[in-house]
């Protein structure tokens, strides 16, 4: 290393941006562990921004011609020049270019500006703005659930600057591998005989985490993924070194996604898929109601025989204490229960009892077994009516079935949530549940309401009116997983960075009707059209930004018409969807839910506009989220300042007794004051004035910092 790091130094007074690029992957390198998951991380990715004016200093990309589909430059040149008056720019081709061995002989160029694409690469800083493309309000004062269209790395860092440690829950269902053009990396899609291909999925996915760790709460929160076999293995690892122990308890759950199986000849057919659950500090599993013991349900009763072979008589376990008859008379009643036998005793030795049967433990084979409990023992529950006679079987060894109460079912009793209701004619009791009890989940889900294809393609046909995007979760699979950490988090915040049809936000807002919860949802999603509709696009003349190209991607044809139909009830053509929800919560799906949704597309400013506040309605979204995106925005201050629901702003520092007027007629509601000024003096000052409770932000000073420091985060 040491010879390497002297050719570094020489390379540094030569190309300080090559030398400092060679260091970082030096570094890389040298942090790999001897231990765990090693992988390369590979050039950092980049994402076009098709739509986003072309400034002097941006890298671009040129763009093959109008009508061509043919594969375009992958270089990232820089913009040099700009004549506004021709549409012309002069490019340099920018140093980090992959395959740039051309270089020296090409490094200048010029092409008209609608031939270029502006290119963000991870590395850099962004400085982002939302603005709104539609909002649905069906829920009054609740707060809204937002749906944005951006790429979710860049996606990701926005929100450190709105929701840094305070997420509830994420959950993510990313590309999976499979070999499909499903997933891109650095701008192409990866295929499945790419001998990085498993490295590469984990850079992908590496980078993402490492944000989204940021995002979660550590004293309380959850991380749940699901992926199928491809990068389970993979995924578990990374997973593990990247939320230790013991802050970190990591669950693996297998959940069968399609009984039938995915059919490959000579194979076995995969039917099953894996939910990955991270609960950091205080997380636990809050437990699913008990479809065995929900409200109304009938107290069950248990065989009182013992099952297991271990059990039989004659082994040391239970003893002869528990070989004893147990006399039944012809109304069918238990009548006595007889001493116990020792072993050895043959059973046909016992007394007998007029007009009753002797009933003892004995398996259909004919072997003798043990009763569940002790002479005493079984005699307090028959008196309680804890102990009753079952099915009459004559043509077995056991003539009578024996059915008992177990101390969970009693306790169930005796602590009221069940009630008995009476006795039935041979005394024993007749009880049910008053509330639904609370299960732990096993780790092996079969369950009909997670079919992917019943509850998940079939119930969005539904929505949509037609079938529009290939393999939506199941929804309720989703409600369930969230459920089992947000059952008691009402006011819970949720996020998805790999959103696809909606399926989550769609799932909040049930889990919402359920409960009369406020939950809200964060999800991301990129308008990217799919392969075979890209290259007819293409064929037509048309590129990413065009209007005709946007309204086909994912964002604006799936995710925002979904969401929509699931709060309004109606498909996109108007009609109401037929058919009901199911399972947890059945009522028809053209009822609709009682939400607000806003739907955003992510944009990328320049850093000086936003610093002289001439960018601010394309910030103030983002400062009513950091807020609880609730209640009315403040999208224009030319006032001087504003208060609206939970937070407020001040642009003119005279304005300011009015400001602290008006924060103080809130009356505690509000959460978050946001000051514009470059004087720390005049900062503190006002800072001082407001409420105990009131978070303070300095504009734009905290938000050009969490964009400048933070760029780069997640790239190792």
């Amino acid at each position: 290393m040491s010879r390497l790091s002297d050719l570094l130094y020489q390379l540094r007074a030569k190309d300080p941006t090559l030398a400092k690029e060679l260091e970082r992957e030096v570094a890389a390198l040298a942090d790999r562990r001897a231990f765990g998951l090693n992988f390369e991380r590979h050039v950092p990715e980049a994402v076009e921004l098709p739509g986003r004016r072309v400034r002097k200093g941006d890298k671009v990309r040129i763009l093959p011609p109008r009508g061509s589909t043919a594969k375009g430059d992958d270089r990232l040149w820089r913009v040099v020049g700009l004549n506004r008056s021709d549409g012309v720019a002069s490019l340099h081709l920018h140093r980090d270019a992959v395959g740039d061995e051309d270089a020296h002989e090409a490094t200048r160029t010029q092409t008209p500006v609608e031939n270029l694409v502006v290119v963000a690469e991870f590395r850099d800083p962004i400085y982002p703005g939302l603005v709104s493309t539609g909002r649905v309000e069906r829920g009054g004062d609740n707060p809204y659930h937002v749906v944005i269209n951006a790429e979710n790395y860049l996606a990701l860092e926005t929100l450190l600057f709105t929701h840094r440690g305070t997420i509830d829950a994420i959950y993510i269902d990313p590309p999976y591998n499979s070999g499909s053009t499903d997933w891109k990396y650095n701008n192409k899609y990866v295929a499945a005989d790419d001998q990085y291909v498993h490295s590469k999925w984990l850079a992908f996915i590496e980078r993402r985490l490492l944000l989204a760790r940021q995002l979660l709460n550590p004293a309380r929160s959850v991380l749940i993924v699901t992926i199928d076999h491809n990068e389970m293995g993979h995924l578990s690892l990374l997973l593990e070194q990247l939320f230790p122990q013991p802050s970190a308890r990591i669950h693996m759950v297998t959940s069968v996604i399609n009984p039938r199986g995915k059919y490959k000849p000579n194979d076995f057919a995969r039917c099953e898929e894996y939910i990955f659950f991270v609960a950091l500090g205080d997380a636990t599993v809050v437990g699913e109601p008990d479809d065995d013991f929900g409200e109304g349900a009938r107290v069950p009763w248990r065989t009182f025989r013992r099952s297991d072979i271990a059990s039989r008589r004659g082994t040391s376990k239970g003893g002869p204490a528990q070989f004893f008859p147990i006399y039944v008379d012809a109304r069918e009643r238990i009548a006595q229960i007889g001493p116990a036998l020792a072993h050895g005793t043959p059973r046909q030795n016992v007394p007998a009892k007029s007009g009753c049967v002797p009933v003892f433990p004995i398996r259909e084979d004919g072997t003798e077994m043990n009763w569940g409990l002790t002479v005493p023992a079984a005699q307090r529950l028959w008196e309680k009516g804890y102990l009753r006679v079952g099915r009459h079987t004559p043509e077995r060894p056991q003539t009578w079935e024996i059915s008992y109460l177990t101390a969970g079912r009693i306790a169930d009793i005796e602590e009221g949530r069940a009630v008995v209701h009476g006795r039935n004619p041979d005394g024993s009791v007749n009880a049910s549940y008053l509330v639904s009890k609370i299960k732990m989940p096993v780790t092996t889900w079969n369950r009909p309401s997670h079919n992917a294809e019943t509850c998940g393609t079939e119930l969005l046909k539904r929505l949509l009116g037609r079938k529009l995007f290939d393999f939506p979760k199941s929804l309720y699979a989703v409600e369930d997983a969230l459920r089992l950490f947000l059952a008691n988090k009402p006011d819970a915040v949720v996020v998805d960075f790999f959103c696809g049809s909606g399926t989550t936000t769609h799932a909040v807002m049930r889990l919402n009707r359920q409960d009369g919860g406020q939950r809200r949802s964060i999800c991301i999603t990129n308008n990217e059209v799919s392969v075979d509709e890209a290259a007819s696009l293409r064929a037509r003349g048309l590129r990413p930004g065009d209007e005709e190209w946007e309204q086909w991607g994912i964002f604006e044809y799936v995710t925002k018409r979904r969401v929509t139909a699931a709060v309004t009830g109606l498909t996109p053509d108007g009609a109401p969807i037929e058919d009901d929800y199911a399972f947890s919560d059945v009522f028809p799906i053209a009822e609709g839910l009682a939400e607000n949704v806003e739907f955003f597309v992510l944009t990328y400013e320049a850093p000086l506009r936003v610093a002289s506040n001439r960018e601010f309605k394309k910030i103030a979204p983002l400062l009513w989220l950091r807020a609880g995106s609730q209640g009315r925005r403040i999208d224009d201050i030319r006032a001087g300042w504003d208060v609206a629901d939970t937070y407020g702003v001040l642009t003119n520092l005279d304005c300011a007794d009015e400001f602290l007027r008006a924060v103080a007629d809130r009356r505690g509601a509000l959460r978050i004051a946001y000051i514009v000024t470059d004087e720390e003096r005049l900062f503190e000052t006002v800072a001082q004035e407001l409420p105990d409770g009131v978070e303070v932000v300095r504009l734009y000073e905290a938000y050009l910092r969490n964009f400048e420091i933070d760029s780069g985060r997640g790239l190792l």
